[in-house]
């Protein structure tokens, strides 16, 4: 990102297209790409004429991520509602079916 200018009292000041180019970085951390991928969407962005076939790549790359974190999540949903319903917070914790199946 270009270096933005500083006022007599050195506080930074940022142009419009800081401003875009900050939010289009903080909504695409806000979704969860990498640096690496921002960074290349950034570039990306800036080359107007050309095809998004690249974009695309990097968005499906993305999403199947998205969607691999998804379905773990959804297991582990699944069995932390399975182990609660073991237990129910009544009992010892030297018998809790919970920290049993956390423990390695």
């Amino acid at each position: 990102m270009p270096v933005p200018a500083r006022t007599d009292g050195n506080y930074r000041t940022y142009s419009l297209e800081h401003r875009r180019r900050l939010r289009f970085i903080r909504r695409c951390r806000d979704l969860g790409f990498t640096l690496d991928q921002v960074r290349d969407l950034l570039r990306l962005s800036s080359e107007k004429t050309q095809a998004c076939a690249e974009v695309d790549r990097i968005a499906e790359q993305h999403r199947r991520t998205v969607e691999e974190k998804l379905a773990d999540l959804t297991r582990l949903a699944s069995e932390l509602r399975r182990l609660s319903a073991c237990c129910r917070g009544k009992g010892l914790i030297a018998n809790c079916r919970i920290i049993e199946a956390l423990s390695p």
